[in-house]
């Protein structure tokens, strides 16, 4: 009778700290600005992008690797060149934004085009903001290029990976054509008055925020930072990279 007793408890344990070791760690963070190719799915700027739409903090794999996915196949999506993925019009020099929802000690942040690494940013094993901002040189590179950001984590053995399209050299956009000064200005319709913190609603997982949206959230009032399509868990008070509080 016991031996009968023990397989079934042996099984269960085994099970039981299989499932442990396959737990996915939770993946938090990712380049906002110029928009990653993540960033572009959750913001329903590519369709079909599958579930990185609803999590693109979620590219985490081992260090040293060079693609944009991680390795995980769910999010193959985004090493699909094919795709034909907006690309941001860049000069010698672009600022990219990290938005670090979980802020983990962190080893550097690395920059590669191709086989080139082109920046290296020193974290010092230190807890990052919950944005982070760096101005990487990219002459010597023109046209059409993709740029593989790295975020190097101090105390695990995993990484972020985002991939971000540039085009580089590709000018500023074309300004609007200035009115002819014998056009009369059409008489203005005086329109309602509109408080500029005026809330547009409730917070709302699943909803598509722009800059500039104000929101409620446990009757406190925030303004959006960055556009991002809200996912459970992001609410404002959680989230200061993404919501003001005014």
């Amino acid at each position: 009778m016991r031996r009968r007793i023990a397989i079934p408890l042996l099984a269960a344990g085994t099970v039981a700290s299989t499932l442990a070791v396959a737990a996915p760690a939770q993946a938090h963070g990712y380049v906002s600005s110029p928009p990653s190719r993540q960033a572009l799915c959750a913001q329903n700027k590519v369709p079909d992008c599958g579930q990185i739409k609803y999590e693109p903090q979620s590219v985490e794999g081992p260090k040293g690797l060079r693609s944009c996915h991680a390795g995980i196949a769910q999010f193959a999506v985004l090493n699909d060149d094919s795709r034909n993925w907006p690309a941001t019009s860049v000069g010698s020099s672009a600022t990219f934004t990290w938005v670090n929802t979980v802020r983990h000690a962190t080893s550097n942040w690395e920059y590669w085009i191709g086989s080139t690494r082109i920046a290296v940013v020193d974290g010092g094993g230190r807890q990052p903001d919950a944005t982070v901002s760096h101005n990487v040189n990219l002459s010597g590179f023109s046209g059409r290029q993709k740029l593989l950001a790295i975020w190097n984590i101090a105390d695990t053995a995993n990484a972020f990976y985002a991939c971000v399209d540039l085009q580089i050299g590709g000018g500023n956009p074309t300004p609007s054509p200035t009115p002819s000064p014998t056009t009369p200005s059409p008489t203005p319709t005086a329109s309602p008055t509109t408080s500029p913190t005026a809330p547009s609603g409730t917070w709302t997982a699943g909803r598509a925020y722009q800059v500039g949206d104000v929101v409620t959230s446990n009757g406190v009032t925030y303004r959006c930072r960055q556009a991002h399509t809200a996912l459970p868990g992001w609410e404002p008070p959680n989230v200061p990279a993404l919501w003001t509080q005014l």
